[in-house]
């Protein structure tokens, strides 16, 4: 079945159901709890899947958005070794370098 989205729609759908489904994982952090949570979140993606009009697929990716800004969480998990991790460039190792170059050093 072909569709006349782009692939930059497909791409941004599925931003928002990853979005979507990581802000239920930092609300619930019970596996079974979240995966039926995960299904709901499912089943509303598969309702408006054949919608083809844009101005209606318009409407409901905005209200999608909202519901999505008004539920994220206040303090997101961020997984240690990331960015804003806990255990972000810690212990990283030395450089090999000089940490005074010397020999670049104006002697007077």
């Amino acid at each position: 079945m072909s569709t006349s989205f782009s692939s930059a729609h497909r791409l941004y759908v599925k931003s928002l159901y990853r979005r979507m489904l990581k802000n239920e994982l930092d609300w619930v952090v019970r596996r079974d709890i979240w995966r039926g949570r995960a299904m709901i979140i499912r089943a509303e993606f598969e309702r408006n899947r054949d919608i083809t009009e844009p101005r209606a697929l318009a409407q409901i990716l905005e209200k999608a958005e909202a519901s999505l800004a008004s539920k994220l969480h206040p303090d997101p998990y961020i997984p240690p070794t990331m960015p804003g991790g806990t255990k972000w460039e810690r212990n990283i190792p030395p450089t090999i370098a000089p940490l005074y170059d010397h020999t670049a050093a104006v002697h007077h």
